[in-house]
């Protein structure tokens, strides 16, 4: 699909941080930028916040990128891709952040706070003791500017901190929440340098927020908070400010965030599990957003049946694991065999290296006669575990009815060279002696693959290989 050019009035980001691994709300956060781009005929834009580079886990963000196209969530702006606002490495762009820093020098609406983080801590817990709001006290504010000539020229580390009119406020408008005003009295003048002269998030969201013209920011109930600073960022420069959308955050089962201790956290978590890049879109795109139809949707149909203008304003979404599985089953029926087959081998293969040797299709034939029941590609290599090791079959639960269906299939073993043919008889057989054919399938069933369901009998044959199949009922007939 193509989206505008550049120029487009609907522009939205996608700026993760590389300092770890990708885990669900990053991933909620991307596929809503992107579809909402979609559906809007938009622009969809990374940008790696890599300023922070001692915690810096995927350097180049190279993880992220691979993650982002396995999900299949493609953008038109970033890396490896370039744009009108390249680059798109925030590392790479301090001289556009020392510009506009320069900027409110001029205007003289930021100042230098020489204030340690030791001075700062003991504020803060003065504040507690006395049940106050932490706040910082401007001390730095009132220094003389004989004072700050001598701290500059001793060299004592400082940082800029905007000067926020207490007697103002800022309006921004939620996609969620309507309208919300923040009024400056409840808020800090807040540092937008480090002291070792790096930029705050803050300040560099801001500034390429506002230089990559982003229409709509589209981000986590958790930067809430940073709201109200960014948003005083551009009413200083003068700037309309995006409209905002604030996701509500991921819950587990007992409403508590989704934390590392959680199944499915990490994005690798699901992946090793088996899960398909289509049902977790999918999951992810439909929780907390109301009653659909139809559940099971792709990313075209996603970015067509979500409705943005009517948003749920909850600030929190419970994760159910359970139905995202029930959404993989779903699309692991929904594939094209040969599809699933390709994506299942690599978990066949790591747990039964010998399926290198099964023709892929024969593995199709394999997986699409088990498709029915398995809810993850993990549970696919699982349940195809009677293909490469013969069944351990438990003598004692046959009975009696039992020992009369062995003695009908050794008579007629010769006949499984002919797979249809072999069943066919056995079914005449057992129906003369008033067996139910349920329990000759069983029987067959257990010889074969150690399971009372699965494939039919003949197909069972088939796959297995006649030889292989023939050694396993023989087992059982002893």
């Amino acid at each position: 699909m193509d989206f505008m050019d550049t120029k487009s009035a609907i522009r939205v980001r996608f700026a993760p941080s590389p300092t770890g691994l990708m885990h669900l709300g990053n991933v909620r956060t991307a596929l809503m930028n992107y579809l909402f781009a979609r559906q809007k005929q938009g622009a969809f834009i990374i940008r790696i916040e890599d300023t922070d580079t001692q915690r810096n886990f995927d350097p180049g963000a190279e993880q992220i990128m691979a993650n982002l196209a396995w999900l299949g969530l493609d953008y038109q702006e970033g890396p490896g891709k370039g744009g009108p606002y390249a680059p798109y490495f925030q590392s790479q762009r301090t001289s556009l952040y020392q510009e506009y820093l320069q900027k409110l020098q001029d205007k003289k609406q930021i100042y230098r706070c020489f204030c340690t983080p030791e001075e700062l801590e003991k504020k803060r817990q003065r504040q507690a003791a006395l049940k106050l709001p932490p706040r910082y006290d401007r001390t730095c504010l009132k220094r003389s500017q004989q004072d700050i000539d001598q701290l500059l020229a001793d060299k004592t580390p400082f940082v800029w901190r905007v000067e926020l009119d207490l007697l103002g406020s800022v309006t921004i408008h939620d996609l969620a929440h309507g309208k919300i005003t923040f009024e400056y009295k409840n808020f800090s003048d807040f540092p937008i340098t480090r002291a070792d002269g790096t930029f705050t998030f803050i300040f560099a969201n801001f500034v390429d927020d506002m230089v990559m013209q982003i229409s709509h920011v589209i981000r986590g109930e958790d930067h809430l908070t940073n709201t109200a600073s960014q948003a005083a960022l551009y009413t200083l420069f003068n700037i309309s400010l995006p409209t905002f959308w604030h996701l509500p955050i991921l819950c587990n089962a007992e409403g508590k965030k989704l934390s590392k201790r959680d199944f499915g956290f990490s994005l690798n978590d699901l992946v090793e599990a088996g899960l398909l890049h289509e049902a977790i879109d999918n999951y992810l795109a439909i929780i907390g957003g109301g009653t659909f139809e139809q559940e099971v949707m792709s990313l075209p149909e996603l970015a067509q049946k979500l409705n943005f203008e009517h948003i749920h304003s909850t600030g929190h979404v419970r994760y159910d694991v359970e139905k995202l599985r029930w959404l993989n089953h779903k699309w692991i029926n929904k594939l094209e065999v040969n599809d699933l087959t390709a994506r299942a081998l690599p978990f066949l293969l790591k747990k039964y290296p010998q399926a290198q040797n099964i023709s892929l299709d024969t593995l199709a034939a394999l997986i699409q006669a088990i498709k029915p029941e398995i809810y993850t590609l993990a549970e696919l290599a699982d349940a195809l575990s009677f293909v490469f090791n013969a069944p351990l079959v438990d003598s004692t639960l046959f009975t009696a009815e039992h020992a009369k269906i062995a003695s009908i299939i050794s008579n007629n073993l010769a006949l499984i060279d002919k797979p249809n043919e072999f069943v066919s008889v056995l079914k005449q057989e057992v129906k003369k002696q008033n067996i139910p054919l349920a329990q000759l399938f069983w029987f067959l069933r257990m010889a074969l693959m150690g399971q009372e369901k699965g494939p039919a009998i003949h197909e069972l044959i088939a796959m297995l290989g006649i030889q292989e199949a023939r050694e396993r009922i023989q087992k059982v007939l002893i």
